[in-house]
């Protein structure tokens, strides 16, 4: 009797641990099925369009790094905003502000949309779409590991365009102080981009 109670009790709680990961990963592909609901409401109208009544995010433009599928870019890199997708850091560029030009610094994390970042070579292209629908072309031209307890991120009064995640890539404990960058370059004049 006790063993049938103790059998039963974790089979509940493994049962109880399961569903609980279904509804995380259920819940974060709604997510992303309402960013970019959000994103496409926001290029029609033109207004910053919030995915959820609640967010404390919203989408502001969208990155397409080589031939991978084109990621939603959310306002901010706060942790919320970086659970969800890449974030587009405060004080950086505007993309697409060619008026003002600066630097776009855009952060994910490493083990979701930014886990193939190490991939990208000298060269290899990056499409960024403004808020106007408009894509913009880089060029990456460095890739280099940094502390960041030492040193801060370069924001240039120029249009290109800054990639940043921890590193290392398989590290098991998260949080330590190395960034993975990315700097590409931005392609003036480049064709119209359509994906």
């Amino acid at each position: 009797m006790l063993r049938t109670m103790l059998f039963a009790a974790c089979l509940l709680a493994g049962l109880w641990q399961l569903g609980g990961a279904a509804w995380l990963l259920a819940k974060a592909e709604l997510a992303q099925v309402l960013i970019a609901d959000a994103w496409e409401e926001q290029l029609k109208t033109g207004g910053a369009a919030k995915p959820w009544p609640w967010a404390d995010t919203w989408p502001v433009a969208r990155l397409q790094l080589d031939a991978q599928e084109p990621l939603v870019v959310l306002a901010g890199g706060s942790g919320q905003a970086l659970a969800f997708g890449p974030g587009l850091l405060a004080g950086s560029g505007e993309p697409g502000n060619l008026a003002e030009p600066r630097t776009t610094v855009i952060a994910a994390h490493r083990d979701t949309h930014f886990g193939d970042l190490e991939r990208l070579r000298p060269g290899s292209p990056i499409q960024l779409q403004d808020s106007s629908g408009r894509w913009h072309s880089y060029r990456v031209s460095t890739t280099r590991v940094v502390d960041s307890e030492r040193e801060q991120l370069p924001i240039f009064a120029e249009p290109g365009l800054l990639l940043v995640t921890c590193y290392p890539f398989d590290a098991i404990n998260p949080g330590g102080p190395l960034r993975y960058v990315v700097y590409a370059e931005y392609l003036p004049g480049g064709e119209s981009v359509q994906l």
